[in-house]
Parts: C-alpha cells; sequence; structure tokens
C-alpha cells in the first residue's frame, strides 16, 4: 500500500483545484504524527490531513477526528504563524513524495511573509517542516539532529534540504521508449519496472508488466503502458482504484484501473484519489478498531475452546478405557463358575474361557487377602462402575462437543462484527451464559439491531442473522413458517431466511441466498461450501440448547461459492 510519487502527484492536483486560495481557519494535533488543516474555501470548509505515521499520506477528508484539550507545541505554533494564511501554491520536485505548501501569511506586526510547508510522505522517515521565507527551518515535526544524520539536519535555523534523490527516471522528462528499453534490460519484469521509474508504487509496477504481457507485442504494449503513465502524469487523469480481500477489507490502492487479478479479487473505482484514500483507511482503521476492542473476547473465547479441547481429549481418553469393561464382567462370571477350585491365598487362576469359541484358558489375577467369592464380586463392581462412567462420560463429552461448537459459533460472529452494537450483543450473550462477568450497575436496555437485508434479483428479501441471539429470533419469532431456511452444513455461521409472502422461491434465489449463508460462516474463504436449506416449520430448538443451536428435518443441501461484498 505506498503512497507513491506519482498518486502525490495526483493528489497535489486535486489540492490545488479544491485548496488554492483558501484560508487556514484552523489546525489541530489530533497526534503527535498527525496534522489537520481545517480551510475555508468559497464554498464550504475543507479538511486536509496529513499523516506521518501508520500509513503516511497527505489528503482531503471528511473524517470526524477527536482532538486533545490542551493542543501540543507544534500545533500552537502552527496556529500562531499558519491561521489566516491564505495557500498561494502546491509544489512537487519530480514526482518526489513531498509537497510544498506555499503559504502568503501575516507575522505579529502586520507584515506579510511567505511561508512554506514541507510535507514529506517517506515511511518511517516522513515528516512536516515549517520554512520561513529563507527557507530555514522554524520547526519540524521530527527533528533530526547531527546524531541521527551527517548529511541532512533538521532543526530550528538550519537550511532547509531536500532528501538525497533516487536514481531512477523521471517520466516528465525521459521518453516512453527509453524508459521500456530499460525495464527490459534490467529484467523486463515488475521488480524491473519498479527499479527504473521514479515514483511508482509495487501495484503499478505489476499492472503495467501485466499488461504489456497480455498483449500480442509485449514491447510496444510496455512503451505504450510507459506513455499513459506520463499522460495521467500530465493532465492528473487517472482512475483511482481500491482493490479489496476476499473477506471485504481494503487490500491495495492504485491510481490506475487494476486488471492484474483477472477478476478474483473485488476492485472498485472513485472519483478522487481523496475519496479513495479516505474511504480505504476509514475501512481500514475501522476494522482495527473492531479488532482491538474484540482482543479480549477473542482471548477468552481462545482460552475456553483450549480448556475444552484439553477436557474432551481426557474424557476420550478415559472412555476408551471403559471399553475393556466386558472383559471384567467375563471375569467375574469365570470366578462365579469356579469357586470350588479356588483356594483362598491364591493369587491368579487359569480357567477355561466358555465364552471363546475355542475355549482358550484365561489367567485372572485375584486378591489373596479376601475369598473366592469376594474375588468375584470385586470384578463385577468394577464392571458396574466402568459402565455407569461410560454412560456419564458419554453424556459429558456430548455437552463438551456442542458448548465447543457454541463457542465456535460465537468466535465466528465476533470475526464479522462491523460495529459496536453488535459487539455489545455479543458481550451480552457471553455473560448470560457465564463466560464473562455483567457489568455492575444499571444497564440501559440495548435496543434491538435488525437483521442483514438483501434483495435477491427475483425480488424476494433475504434476511441474515448477524449473532447467535439475532438467528433464534430470525428463525423463530420473525420468519413465517412457509419462508426459506438456510444455514451452512455442520459449520457455524448465521441463519438466513428468504421470506417468500407465499411465492413459490426460484432456483436462482436458493443459490443466491445459500451463498449470503456460506460468506457470513466460518467457511466465507472457501471455494465450495455446502448449506442445508428446508422450510422454516422444520426448524425447532431443543429445550435448554444454547443461543443459535437449532435442529431441522426435511432438508436438502447445495454447494455453493460465498458470495462476498
Amino acid at each position: 500500500m505506498a503512497f507513491d510519487g506519482m498518486m502525490m502527484s495526483l493528489i497535489r492536483r486535486e489540492l490545488l483545484a479544491v485548496l488554492s486560495g483558501a484560508r487556514v481557519t484552523q489546525v489541530y494535533q489530533p497526534a503527535r504524527d498527525e496534522l489537520v488543516f481545517s480551510f475555508r474555501t468559497f464554498d464550504k470548509t475543507k479538511k486536509l490531513l496529513i499523516r506521518l505515521s501508520d500509513a503516511p499520506r497527505v489528503h482531503l477528508t471528511v473524517s470526524e477526528i477527536e482532538n486533545p484539550k490542551v493542543p501540543p507545541m507544534m500545533c500552537m505554533l502552527l496556529r500562531k504563524r499558519l491561521c489566516g494564511a491564505r495557500l498561494e501554491d502546491i509544489e512537487q520536485p519530480e514526482n518526489e513524495r513531498i509537497l510544498l505548501f506555499r503559504f502568503d501569511a501575516v507575522n505579529e506586526i502586520g507584515d506579510r511573509e511567505a511561508l512554506t510547508l514541507a510535507v514529506e510522505i517517506m515511511g518511517r522517515y516522513s515528516n512536516a517542516i515549517l520554512l520561513d521565507p529563507d527557507q530555514n527551518v522554524i520547526e519540524s515535526v521530527r527533528r533530526i539532529d547531527f546524531s541521527e544524520s551527517q548529511e541532512r539536519v533538521l532543526l530550528p535555523k538550519m537550511p532547509y534540504e531536500l532528501p538525497p534523490k533516487q536514481e531512477k527516471l523521471y517520466l516528465a522528462s525521459c521518453p516512453a521508449d527509453e524508459i521500456a528499453r530499460r525495464i527490459k534490460e534490467a529484467g523486463a519484469d515488475d521488480r524491473a519496472a519498479l527499479s527504473v521509474i521514479q515514483g511508482v508504487s509495487p501495484i503499478i509496477a505489476r499492472e503495467i508488466i501485466y499488461r504489456a504481457e497480455q498483449a500480442a507485442d509485449f514491447d510496444k504494449e510496455l512503451t505504450e503502458q510507459i506513455h499513459q503513465l506520463q499522460q495521467i502524469e500530465k493532465t492528473g487523469e487517472g482512475q483511482p482504484t481500491t482493490v479489496f480481500k476476499a473477506d471485504g477489507s481494503p487490500m491495495d490502492m492504485s491510481f490506475l484501473s487494476v486488471t492484474q487479478y483477472e477478476g478474483a479479487l473485488e476492485t472498485r473505482a472513485y472519483d478522487s484519489i481523496s475519496q479513495m484514500l479516505d474511504d480505504f483507511y476509514a475501512q481500514r482503521d475501522r476494522r482495527a478498531r473492531i479488532k482491538a476492542k474484540t482482543a479480549d473476547l477473542t482471548r477468552i473465547l481462545k482460552t475456553a475452546t483450549e480448556r475444552l479441547s484439553r477436557k474432551l481429549n481426557l474424557q476420550r481418553a478415559d472412555l476408551k478405557k471403559c471399553a475393556d469393561r466386558e472383559e471384567l464382567r467375563i471375569k467375574g462370571d469365570l470366578l462365579q463358575a469356579n469357586l470350588y477350585r479356588i483356594q483362598k491365598g491364591e493369587s491368579r487362576i487359569t480357567v477355561e474361557n466358555f465364552y471363546d469359541e475355542n475355549g482358550a484358558e484365561l489367567t485372572i489375577s485375584l486378591n489373596p487377602a479376601i475369598s473366592p467369592a469376594q474375588n468375584a464380586q470385586r470384578y463385577y463392581k468394577e464392571y458396574n462402575k466402568a459402565k455407569t462412567r461410560e454412560k456419564k462420560l458419554t453424556e459429558q463429552i456430548a455437552l463438551a462437543e456442542e458448548e465447543l461448537l457454541y463457542i465456535e459459533s460465537v468466535s465466528d460472529a465476533l470475526s464479522r462484527a462491523e460495529g459496536e452494537q453488535e459487539l455489545s450483543q455479543i458481550r451480552s450473550e457471553l455473560s448470560e451464559q457465564g463466560y464473562i462477568k455483567a457489568q455492575k450497575g444499571r444497564r440501559m436496555k440495548e435496543k434491538p439491531l435488525p437483521p442483514l437485508t438483501y434483495q435477491s434479483k427475483n425480488g424476494f428479501v433475504i434476511l441474515v442473522g448477524r449473532n447467535n441471539r439475532q438467528n433464534d429470533l430470525l428463525t423463530l419469532k420473525t420468519a413465517n413458517k412457509n419462508d426459506i431456511w438456510l444455514h451452512t452444513k455442520n459449520i457455524p455461521g448465521s441463519h438466513v431466511i428468504i421470506c417468500s409472502n407465499g411465492r413459490e422461491v426460484p432456483d436462482t434465489t436458493l443459490e443466491e441466498a445459500a451463498r449470503l449463508a456460506a460468506a457470513h460462516s466460518k467457511a466465507r474463504e472457501s471455494s465450495q461450501v455446502p448449506v442445508d436449506y428446508t422450510a422454516v416449520k422444520n426448524v425447532s430448538k431443543p429445550q435448554g440448547a444454547k443461543p443459535g443451536r437449532v435442529i431441522y428435518v426435511n432438508y436438502r443441501t447445495v454447494y455453493v461459492k460465498p458470495l462476498l461484498n
């Protein structure tokens, strides 16, 4: 997800078109490595985000960002020097990931002065530096002294120097055929393109090589693709595009339309680079926040799963031992039949096993301290204990396996949760089931969260449960008995309902609903997922069953590919 020089070039054009002549009305510093400038334009206020860590970038944003109560020193300085300043120009040195924001400001005594904010988007070396009219450093977000660098120092009153240039070809000043020739000499692959062209990221390098490889004449098409990059750099008319993973999370972004995945991954086009960046990182950050907030629940469920798995392994091993209980009964019978032959004080006796087809002999251990009859009763007693233990273990194993399936279903719902309300419902469910402690004090009654709603191509409404509690409500309360119920076969996932409204449900709608059921399950990343379906009237909930647990009869199974957003 590199924020490359070409992307910076397109951002520069967008910012100039929107912010040229605008005045700075406020400056915020939500975090040490984050700045937000508020600009008053002719029609409305615009916010410029400058992020210097964790995916460094610069673009317009509509996101609401929380600010600290006490502004940091750098923020106070920027407010003092730039509030009320007019943005005159934005420069970019030769496709470098640097933007120079030129401001016309007024100093404390009322004199006009030209100030520059240099924004360098360079990975972990990203920085924002305020420069005076003589291009000397006033202050920077990150100071760099002589102990960190002998070549480039960023300290107050020191002259500002651009970072060293890379040994690559600049698109605007080099012919397309020359760049293509250099790429072929370097290996004619995406790594070669990345090493030759100034200002392109890996996804762009892969894309131009992929397009060239699809053409009949690789050399000619490669030159054409480079020429198109030159035109985009010249005109700023690209196609902002985001690539999404199979689970719907954003994976990469480009200023070109992306064809290299050949339809295997979803892509989405945007009207502007800022819109793409804002949406990309909003989705990524939202998922990161949800992941952080679910960390404690994930840990609790993981611990419960490990505990249950260990318990099951011990119980199954114990149950295996109980399988030998018939041998205990046989020994008791044989001793009972041979009491007259046993002398008190013997430690063993060999008798004919009349249970064996061949009448083989069997040696039986005895306790010499008790009578022969008591030895026989000892074996009967051990047999009955093993029989009782087997029954109890079978019941306990069944309960543990059911609990393990329940925990898997909660983990699956947790992995698909997309908001605070969904997390709250899962927490409440786990509290009711005794996995976490209930919060003290009076809690406000939770507002019911509606199921996910889709519409098939044939106009049928399809409802999808978000979690176990909602699955129960959807299947047992909301759905009509003649609606169609779907669920992944023996795989944790959501209950899905096709609202038939008395109509016959066509196969195309059944397939769409089955694909949604697969997508909202633990098997959402599989290629072929079995999904059972039946009428709602064939679904029931066993007495005392955990949330989301149902049984069903008269069903059919289809195999589908998950339908992901």
